[in-house]
């Protein structure tokens, strides 16, 4: 497969300014893929730049024509979605049906995005007591910087740069490391695309820090959108408050599952599998804590092991395994230690445990007789392990849930009525009622707590890359 592996700045592929190039990994035995092109400081702000020139032009260019090259990266990477699954297998590890479904969900954001920039609305009214217009517009908030994770190097970019360029503004992408040769495809789908010089520009920094600390203190950058960990969310918070730079954020989650009382096991037990092997228990709205009810929790453990256990685990290439690997040894390492500090603390290991001597494997994992409040239960496992914790009363179990700094998704199991009730009870942006997943471009995506700030997806998206202006005028 041939990459793209270079910097991309005002229309350009280019080196970084020290000619430095970093690897890139395939997770599933440690082979290098390729290299790619190490950005200094100076190239990031270089990005800032051409994005600063492109944005007037940009932002009067008509809404339809902006829609309609987004329209055009949807069709390309419709066309295309086997070569995008590949290339995320290749540098993420994630299993080939994890990969597809991804390649599928990012390209309908610039569907949906496509038809929101046309629908750009505002507002027109009388004052109170009649002698002023109050004219309300939105128009773009300028150059935004756009910071993704390696766990959905496709969708978490599309997610931001769509909207950002419907809303009629100009972006600098920085993907994580681990995956760059995705968020280099993306950007490439956009150049044949048409989109203009300088309105999207990609860097790869490393170190990443100072470099984003310069683009964030470049007077040029109104807007900071940023997916990943809450611990580097409020670093950004800290550096973007210098310039007051409006900020989005997808930070971490800690997703609890509740299972109630009455609730159909089979069905329960089919939603957790989806809930936490999705993207292989890779995602900020993984399942990562399972209350279940004292009544159904022989029979729940029983059948989620059984599913577990029929998990099939390998390279992602091979479209017969069901979990590929971890984007890395560091990531597998951690879940290993979450998962040996949880057995130390009295958790019962029903199935896995251990880590893969090759590769970045770890296999299906269910722990029980986890106590709640242990280290796993307040820390985002990023891997497919299941950790089981019993509850009698509904009461407990609603505590149990929001006691935890994050609130990004929940999903509750049971009677309708019932679990509706402990849905609305519970601190969480998204709750999946007997659904199990909740991602959709219609949807606004976000958190409570220190999950998070504003919204992506649905409407909402475009808005967060817009600003109110108030015109008022006499009568």
């Amino acid at each position: 497969m041939t990459y793209l592996n270079d910097l991309f700045i005002d229309g350009t592929w280019r080196p970084g300014a020290q000619d430095h190039r970093f690897p890139v990994i395939d997770p599933s035995d440690g082979s290098e893929l390729t290299t790619f092109a190490v950005a200094t400081s100076g190239d990031c702000l270089d990005a800032v730049t051409a994005a600063e020139r492109a944005l007037p032009p940009w932002s009067a260019t008509p809404p339809r024509e902006r829609s309609e090259l987004l329209r055009r990266c949807y069709e390309i990477l419709a066309a295309e979605e086997q070569t995008m699954t590949d290339l995320i297998v290749s540098e993420n590890g994630k299993a080939h049906a994890d990969a597809l479904a991804e390649a599928r969900y990012a390209r309908e954001f610039f569907r949906w995005f496509a038809e929101e920039a046309v629908r750009i609305g505002g507002d027109f009214r009388l004052s109170p007591a009649g002698d002023k217009r109050i004219t309300v517009t939105r128009q773009p908030i300028g150059v935004s910087v756009l910071i993704t994770p390696w766990n959905f190097p496709a969708a978490m970019a599309t997610r931001k740069i769509a909207p950002a360029l419907a809303a009629g503004c100009t972006v600098v992408l920085k993907p994580a490391s681990e995956t760059p040769l995705t968020a280099a495809y993306v950007i490439g789908v956009l150049e044949r695309a048409g989109v203009p010089s300088g309105v999207v520009n990609l860097v790869t920094p490393a170190p990443t820090a100072p470099a984003v600390r310069a683009m964030l203190h470049h007077p040029a950058v109104r807007k900071l959108s940023f997916t990943g960990s809450t611990e580097v969310g409020r670093l950004l918070l800290h550096e973007a408050a210098d310039n007051v730079i409006s900020s989005s954020m997808e930070l971490g989650g800690n997703a609890p599952f509740v299972v109630l009382e009455g609730a159909d096991v089979k069905d329960s037990v089919a939603g957790a599998m989806v809930a936490k092997m999705r993207n292989g228990g890779s995602a900020c709205t993984a399942a990562n804590r399972f209350y279940v009810h004292t009544s159904v929790l022989e029979e729940f453990s029983s059948e989620l092991t059984a599913a577990m256990a029929d998990v099939r685990t390998g390279p992602g290439h091979d479209p017969e395994n069901d979990l590929g690997a971890l984007v890395s040894v560091a990531e597998r390492d951690k879940v290993a230690a979450l998962v040996d500090t949880a057995v130390d603390g009295g958790a019962r290991v029903v199935l896995g445990g251990g880590a893969s001597d090759g590769g970045a494997f770890y296999p299906p994992t269910v722990l029980a007789d986890v106590t709640h409040g242990s280290e796993i239960t307040r820390t985002e496992i990023f891997g497919p392990v299941v950790a089981l914790i019993a509850f009698d009363d509904v009461a407990d179990a609603i505590r149990m849930a929001n006691d935890t700094i994050y609130g990004l998704i929940a999903y509750v199991y049971g009677p309708p009525g019932e679990a509706m009730t402990v849905a609305l009870a519970i601190d969480a942006g998204m709750v999946g009622v007997n659904r199990a997943v909740l991602s959709d471009p219609a949807a606004p995506f976000g958190g409570m707590k220190q999950s998070g700030l504003g919204r992506e997806g649905s409407a909402e998206g475009i808005e967060e890359f817009l600003e109110e202006k108030y015109i008022g005028s006499p009568v």
